[in-house]
């Protein structure tokens, strides 16, 4: 298995993307390719005691990079000598099994689509992230697309399902719709309809659909995939991300206020060190674009070498899965003939 990855992306690149890297080529034994200006990463791996390229990685030079002021509109066309483009036409060349970035999110997602293309048929992709709270609950769409179809939500339902089945291993995923009330007559057109869709796929066996759910019933465990366009799922994962920073405040200055909660904090030092793991966002990986071709995916803007070991684990397990044929081979079932789909765009 061979990883692309954009060595240029983030906050902290090269330097910890390309530790990241290594020390997961080491660890896992996958095979990295770093795109990016070759000298920089050479460099980097120098820093942290790597004199000469490991066996399995190996760097494609891109002189170029995309900033995070870039028009995520004319990134293939400005930047095509960016790693980040470089890297993505060498996915859909078949040069790599997925690529990861930590670059800017809306030109990585406007050059995915354009060079590795959607998956016949699906109508947008979406970022589908693992919310950090332990339950390992799907987030689709998280940011990708603010204004969406009934069609859009359908399909993401059905999308996060098969992910969810095939890259968590879970059996029977249970697909819930963001919405302002559990009650099926809740939300505006917009949600009432896709509660429809996502009620009739259910029932048709494409999806386990449980209904609705309240943004304050996700840390509950109930629901495996959760539905949203891409600005509710936006606000919502920063909300959530908000609050475990928020949290984890808290409870720092609490144990930090007496020598007795302090030895307290001690005695509790593996829940703590437990519960800080389920909350972290640098375990669980990136937000993988769903919908594209092959595994795409987004590493957080800051991520450090831990957390571009995270992505690197999370892109193995989606190219292992399989998950994007299970997609490929229900197409049908998530789309709406044509009739609805004109009467739904009018």
């Amino acid at each position: 298995m061979k990883i692309i990855i954009d060595a240029m992306g983030g906050d902290h690149a090269p330097e910890q993307i390309v530790l990241g890297a290594l020390q997961s080529a080491k660890e896992y034994g996958v095979e990295i390719v770093l795109v990016g200006r070759g000298e920089e990463i050479l460099a980097s791996m120098k820093q942290h005691g790597w004199d000469t390229l490991p066996g399995g990685v190996e760097i494609a030079n891109a002189d170029d990079i995309v900033d995070m002021h870039a028009d995520p509109a004319e990134v293939v066309r400005q930047h095509r000598g960016s790693s980040m483009v470089l890297g993505l036409k060498m996915l859909a060349d078949g040069a790599g099994d997925a690529f990861i970035s930590a670059g800017n999110t809306g030109a990585l997602l406007s050059a995915a689509t354009l060079l590795v293309k959607r998956i016949r048929g699906i109508r947008r992709a979406a970022f589908a992230p693992v919310l950090p709270l332990g339950t390992g609950c799907i987030l689709i769409d998280a940011g990708a697309n603010t204004e969406c179809t009934p069609e859009f939500l359908l399909q993401f339902g059905c999308m996060g399902a098969f992910y969810a089945k095939k890259a968590q291993k879970k059996d029977n995923p249970r697909v819930a719709l963001l919405n302002n009330g559990a009650e099926d007559s809740k939300g505006d057109a917009l949600h009432k309809e896709a509660y429809e869709l996502l009620k009739a796929a259910g029932e048709k066996g494409v999806i386990n659909f449980v209904g609705n759910i309240e943004a304050r019933d996700v840390p509950a465990d109930q629901a495996d995939v959760i539905v949203a366009d891409g600005f509710s799922g936006n606000v919502l994962l920063k909300a959530i991300e908000g609050t475990a920073i928020y949290m984890g405040g808290l409870m720092k200055g609490m144990f930090k206020r007496s020598v007795l909660s302090m030895l307290g904090a001690l005695l509790c030092k593996k829940g703590i060190r437990e519960i800080r793991q389920r909350m972290d966002y640098r375990e669980i990986g990136g937000s993988i674009l769903v919908g594209i071709a092959k595994p795409v995916i987004k590493a957080h803007g800051s991520s450090d070498a831990v957390a571009v070991k995270g992505a690197i684990r999370q892109a193995m397990n989606a190219v292992e899965s399989g998950f994007c044929d299970d997609i490929r081979e229900n197409v049908a079932a998530m789309t709406l003939p044509r009739e609805e789909k004109h009467a739904d765009e009018t």
